[in-house]
């Protein structure tokens, strides 16, 4: 990970506030949350078993979105 992206991070993670207490940074980001970029600009298909339960999921049919900044970020342009 490149400075640039790290300082981006660190804005993401200033600018919000995380339920989870930031668990997926505290582990590096090898503890990130299942997810899939389907091609949305601010959304990532969640895959996770019971999304209900996380703030950042939003319903959609029958398909759950994860809109959590940082998760996008991470997916969209480290593709984590």
């Amino acid at each position: 990970m490149n400075e640039d992206d790290r300082k981006k991070i660190e804005g993401i993670i200033g600018e919000m506030q995380c339920p989870k207490n930031f668990k997926c940074a505290e582990s590096g980001f090898e503890d990130l949350c299942k997810a899939k970029d389907i091609g949305l600009d601010s959304y990532l298909k969640c895959l996770e078993s019971n999304p209900s339960n996380c703030n950042f999921a939003l319903s959609y049919g029958y398909n759950h979105f994860c809109q959590c900044p940082l998760r996008v970020y991470l997916s969209k342009k480290l593709n984590k």
